[in-house]
This record gives structure tokens, C-alpha cells and sequence, in this order.
């Protein structure tokens, strides 16, 4: 594949490395580990489309074993970005939810880029939000499928 059809690839990668990057180093202003941040990510991604977090749920979004799982809620837990309480429809469930003070860190670190973000697709006309929405849908897919194949992207 020519250098052309894998520019929009290398930006990906390089905005995945950049946010990576961002991420350690919010883990380390606040006594996290990066790991720790991409479970309130996916702990906030689950409350915005209104599903329930549960621990074996974000052990699965994460890779996590069970014991990986508790070891990361515990210490979300503990520095106050995370409770547990019991599903009030099922008592034997316990479900996971980002403090507001978290909510808040989050963003205050991460707000100027999010914004600048919503600014850039606020410029996009739909059938532009359309095809970088195919892109990353397809991005994502590829990596959450196991679609890296080695060749070199």
C-alpha cells in the first residue's frame, strides 16, 4: 500500500500516542496508574450510553482479569473517582460510577483538547462527520477485532 493510503492511518497513530501520552501523564499528576484512566473512560463512556458498569463489565473493555479488575477499582476507590453501590433492581450487582470531583479533574485536564476537538468537527458538514465517522468506526473495529495484521502500517 502507497504512502498515500496510509497517511490518515500515521495521523491515527500518532493522535493515539499523543492522547496516550496525555493520559500518563493525568494517571501521574494524580497518583494514578494509566490504567486507572482508561477504566474511568470506559466507566464514563458506559454512564453516557446509559448502560450499567459493572465490574466484569469494564474487566472485559479493559483486558482484565478479575483479580487485575478489583486491584484497579480499589484504587480508584480509594482516591475518591469511583463508588460501588448496589444495583437498586438487583441486589446481587454492584455497579461502578465516576464521582463528580473525578468528572471534574477529568475535565479540567482534558476540557481545552475536547473542546478544541468539538470545534473542529462543529466545522464539518455532515457528509464530512460521516466519512471520519466511517474511518474511526473502521479504526476501531480493526483493533477491537484483532484486525492488526503486522504489515507494517
Amino acid at each position: 500500500m502507497d504512502d498515500n493510503h496510509l497517511e490518515l492511518v500515521h495521523l491515527l497513530r500518532e493522535v493515539t500516542i499523543a492522547f496516550g501520552l496525555r493520559q500518563a501523564e493525568f494517571a501521574a499528576a494524580h497518583g494514578m496508574h494509566p490504567t486507572d484512566v482508561r477504566a474511568l473512560v470506559c466507566l464514563l463512556d458506559a454512564a453516557r450510553a446509559a448502560e450499567p458498569a459493572t465490574a466484569g463489565i469494564l474487566g472485559a473493555r479493559l483486558g482484565l482479569n478479575s483479580a487485575g479488575t478489583t486491584a484497579v477499582i480499589d484504587r480508584l476507590e480509594r482516591l475518591g473517582h469511583v463508588t460501588r453501590t448496589r444495583d437498586p433492581h438487583d441486589r446481587r450487582r454492584v455497579l461502578l460510577s465516576v464521582t463528580p470531583e473525578a468528572t471534574r479533574l477529568g475535565r479540567a485536564f482534558f476540557g481545552p483538547a475536547i473542546e478544541a476537538l468539538a470545534g473542529a468537527t462543529a466545522s464539518l458538514g455532515p457528509t464530512e462527520r460521516e466519512a471520519v465517522r466511517g474511518f474511526l468506526t473502521t479504526a476501531r473495529a480493526a483493533f477491537g477485532d484483532g484486525g492488526a495484521t503486522g504489515d507494517g502500517a
